[in-house]
């Protein structure tokens, strides 16, 4: 590997894998080191110790990090419901849920659970954290938040007549009180200009979804076709206006319950081939 080549970090999640294709298979492999882990707050993690030139980051990480910008156009996302970021239940109403398990991996989704009973249903549980295992998560606290292929799963299995469970998509809750889209993670840099385009690698990405679908099946026990419309359909990998609405409502209403101690403004990298 060039010691002058781009160094960028990614989840190995499914839905992150059309943004990373072109990196691993395609016209970009070669052209940067990649560096993959299955927690999306590793990703942040690296890009705060600036190890990595870009990181593809949970959203939340741009009001904690100092001097990061987000790369434009290029998110993983959802319009409505997104099936991979869901609160579990045992079959109860979220109204009376009493305690919460968190799975960690990623910040923006435990902040967006605490927006969800602080701001919309007007109470607060108890928080735990705990690893991402659902039977384990319900055994000592009486909801879950999942995110990544482990909600998929479950979320998939609740949708079933022989469910034990009862999933609530969190992006969804989210449309349901606000109207808005939601983006989970953004492409973020500390430079001016990003080293890489993004967007064009993406786009590359999506060009191979079935591809990358028949990869995950195996992995995440979906058929192929259901995999296919979750990356076509659930996720969007380009933020709309109504979108960039969502995230910034998003942190307005972080910092206002306090889950956040800054809310700065959204600042953009400029793409790799535009002057910064």
């Amino acid at each position: 590997m060039d010691a002058n080549q781009p160094r960028i970090s990614a989840s190995s999640y499914s839905n992150t894998a059309p943004l990373i294709w072109s990196f691993l298979y395609g016209s970009n492999h070669g052209k940067a080191e990649l560096v993959l882990d299955n927690a999306p707050a590793r990703s942040a993690e690296l890009l705060a110790q600036r190890r990595v030139d870009a990181a593809l980051t949970p959203v939340i990480a741009y009001q904690t990090i100092d001097g990061v910008r987000l790369v434009p156009g290029v998110c993983v996302g959802t319009r409505q419901n997104v099936r991979s970021v869901c609160l579990v239940t045992r079959g109860e109403p979220l109204e009376s849920v009493r305690g919460v398990a968190l799975d960690t991996s990623s910040r923006t989704s435990v902040v967006l659970t605490k927006i969800l009973f602080r701001e919309f249903l007007g109470f607060e549980p108890d928080w735990r954290a705990a690893r991402p295992d659902v039977d384990e998560m319900l055994a000592a606290s009486d909801c879950a938040l999942l995110i990544g292929d482990p909600a998929l799963r479950v979320t998939a299995a609740a949708e079933s007549a022989e469910a034990n469970v009862r999933a609530f998509d969190l992006a969804g809750l989210w449309h349901e009180h606000t109207g808005l889209g939601f983006v989970f993670a953004m492409w973020m840099s500390h430079d001016a200009r990003v080293p890489v385009d993004l967007a064009a690698a993406r786009d590359e990405g999506l060009e191979h979804i079935d591809e990358i679908a028949a990869n995950y099946v195996g992995d995440i026990n979906l058929p192929l076709d259901e995999l296919k419309r979750y990356l076509t359909e659930n996720i969007s990998y380009t933020i709309d206006e109504e979108m960039q609405a969502g995230l910034e409502l998003y942190f307005d209403l972080a910092f206002r319950h306090g889950l956040i101690e800054r809310n700065r403004p959204l600042e953009f990298a400029a793409a790799s081939h535009e002057k910064p």
